[in-house]
């Protein structure tokens, strides 16, 4: 009884932002601004396609990770902490150092006739090193958690690595790994220090949020935030569900 009245506060001061919104919106005059509709647009499309590509980048690393008992497995940790750790705004200024036309790489990239910068590419790179580290520690501890003995087991019946990963392995860890996606889909979709650095356009919601909100004040974005929470909360809303229903 002590523990629920307890947890009160926290809910009621996690609730206070979202119960404000519902409040100060001006519905009468509901609208989106000019550009709200492409920046939609460029954010769902762009999103769909660095969120596979994020399970398929981070995956293998993730398993590496849970299984190995090599020397490398600190380094490789470390290796990924550092750009999740890394200040959304320094990490953008460091993607320019490294992709833009006068980068490191982008000097070389940028004579093959390819652009990294203020294109759909650089949007989905930005996005990337936002939601790839979230999604290989997540997914890293939910492989852990699946027993070795059960790997055992599987590999003296005769099964492949390949039958190993998608019979036994992924069907233990599906829960984690819904909660892993839900992570790395709000940080990618929500993404805003990043993107904003290396590519200002083309403008997804966050960036749009940001340019609304000097142009025309607080007022003008509600309608905009509206579509932000909308788009980028019932997925993992659906995976912490789906994950529930797993574990039950």
């Amino acid at each position: 009884m002590l523990a629920r009245s307890l947890m009160f506060p926290a809910l009621g001061l996690l609730a206070v932002p979202f119960i404000a919104l519902l409040i100060v919106t001006p519905w009468h005059d509901f609208h989106l601004a000019y550009g709200d509709g492409r920046a939609v647009w460029t954010s769902l499309t762009l999103s769909a396609i660095s969120l596979p590509l994020v399970v398929l980048l981070g995956t293998p690393v993730a398993l590496w990770l849970a299984r190995t008992a090599s020397s490398w497995r600190v380094a490789v940790e470390i290796g990924i902490l550092i750009p999740l750790l890394t200040p959304p705004l320094a990490m953008g200024i460091l993607l320019v150092t490294a992709y833009g036309p006068y980068g490191t790489l982008g000097e070389a990239i940028t004579r093959l006739g390819i652009n990294l910068t203020n294109t759909p590419a650089a949007f989905v790179i930005a996005q990337l090193y936002a939601a790839l580290p979230f999604y290989i520690l997540m997914a890293r501890t939910t492989f852990a958690t699946v027993p070795r003995e059960v790997d055992e087991v599987a590999q003296t019946l005769g099964a492949s690595r390949g039958q190993l990963f998608w019979r036994v392995t992924l069907p233990l860890a599906r829960a984690g790994l819904l909660n892993s996606l839900s992570l790395a889909w709000a940080r990618a979709l929500g993404e805003f220090g990043i993107v904003m650095i290396f590519c200002y356009f083309p403008q997804g919601i966050p960036v749009k949020l940001y340019v609304d909100l000097q142009n025309s004040g607080v007022e003008a974005v509600y309608a905009l935030l509206w579509i932000l929470l909308l788009t980028s909360l019932p997925f993992p809303l659906w995976c912490f569900y789906r994950a529930q229903k797993i574990r039950c």
